[in-house]
């Protein structure tokens, strides 16, 4: 994944709201329409791999995927398993002019995500996508013993 940042694409930061309309469309927001147009990518990738959290990779990034499930000796098993919730779940999907990508139904269906508000972040090359719930459970695990983190973190270095 490491060559994706050789291309020189500054990745969105933050955490931003969006929202899965009737139809299944989710509009994302301009800085990831910007990131995947910077690319060069019109087709991305919707899937799960943990049926918690959406994933939408540039077709590009996902391709490398495939190919790394095809080849990953240390657990073919896990490998293999995986590579079928992505595909049970996912499916294609093109930008179209207005920003929005469709979602495919299952996997829709599985995260609560149809006709809901989400939230969405850049990680690793993919778009991550939470529906409000799982978002507010992960904010309210992240912030117990924020303080301490923080401290540690701030030890270690950060600045």
């Amino acid at each position: 994944m490491s060559d994706l940042y050789t291309v020189q694409v500054e990745p969105p930061r933050g955490t931003f709201q969006a929202r899965c309309d009737e139809k299944g469309r989710l509009k994302l927001p301009a800085s990831f329409k910007r990131f995947l147009e910077r690319m060069g990518e019109s087709v991305v990738f919707c899937t799960t791999m943990d049926k918690r959290i959406a994933r939408i990779y540039p077709i590009s990034i996902w391709k490398k995927n495939e190919l790394f499930f095809q080849s990953f000796q240390t657990n073919p098993r896990a490998a293999a398993d995986v590579s079928l919730i992505a595909n049970h779940y996912g499916a294609d999907s093109e930008l179209d002019n207005q920003g929005r990508i469709l979602l495919p139904p299952a996997l829709r269906r599985e995260l609560n995500l149809e006709n809901e508000g989400v939230w969405m972040e850049h990680f690793r090359g993919r778009f991550n996508v939470y529906s409000d719930a799982l978002y507010q459970e992960r904010l309210s695990h992240a912030t117990e013993g924020l303080s301490d983190k923080l401290d540690a973190l701030e030890q270690g270095g950060l600045l």
